[in-house]
């Protein structure tokens, strides 16, 4: 598999869609016991080709270090996980449709393996991650897709089949502001360069956009 570096701050859309397709790349079930090492692929700015380095090209490159951009977006990301886990818990007592624990399950496992991701990432740099509590809503001190505490309510007190409409709705509005919040990271200039950082955004990017099909996938299904 390509090593992908990115190239200057503010990574780009396509820098993501390459780091998608390389972590694909890696779910391969049948891999050659013995290859030659993987090329070094340095992703071009826009409108610019990538380039693959030599090995001394690749092995003088220094791994870029991370900002307080970076620290941002990992310490907002573990409180909108933690809102995306306190909405799947509800699922089990009050939907209707039973593919809706199957969708459940799939947020909570990849959530909970990714929140110990972003833990360790700030705990291996000395950075906080107690004192963090969730937000509602978007704006100033909110996240995006974040619902309030007034949709939160109407979710808890919510059963059945308009259970179901609410938590794909506030769900897939919630996965969105996950992407936004990655998106905004790989494209503003001022953050996701490390490399460590810019796989966990890309996998996490990548990740919610495949449930976010799915959810409404079944929500025009529940309409239909």
């Amino acid at each position: 598999m390509p090593t992908v570096r990115a190239r200057r701050p503010g990574g780009t859309a396509a820098a993501l869609a390459v780091l998608v397709l390389a972590l694909a790349g890696c779910t391969s079930e049948s891999e050659p016991e013995e290859e030659a090492a993987a090329p070094v692929v340095q992703l071009g700015a826009p409108g610019e080709s990538n380039t693959t380095l030599s090995p001394e090209e690749a092995e003088s490159i220094d791994d870029p270090a991370y900002t307080d951009a970076d620290v941002a977006f990992v310490q907002g990301m573990i409180p909108h996980h933690q809102q995306a886990l306190e909405m799947t818990a509800l699922v089990g007592d009050r939907a209707d449709d039973p593919d809706l624990k199957a969708i459940a399950e799939r947020i909570e496992v990849s959530q909970v393996a990714e929140m110990d991701q972003l833990e360790g990432w700030l705990t291996a740099r000395g950075e906080s991650v107690s004192g963090m509590h969730a937000g509602h809503g978007d704006g100033e001190h909110g996240m995006p897709g974040m619902l309030t505490p007034q949709e939160m309510d109407r979710l808890e007190r919510a059963s059945g089949p308009r259970f179901d409409r609410l938590f794909l709705l506030g769900m897939i509005r919630h996965h969105e502001g996950a992407v936004l919040m990655v998106e905004s990271l790989l494209t503003e200039g001022e953050g996701g360069q490390e490399s460590e950082v810019f796989q966990l955004a890309g996998h996490i990017g990548s990740d919610q956009q495949v449930e976010i099909a799915a959810m409404k996938r079944k929500l025009a299904e529940l309409a239909g």
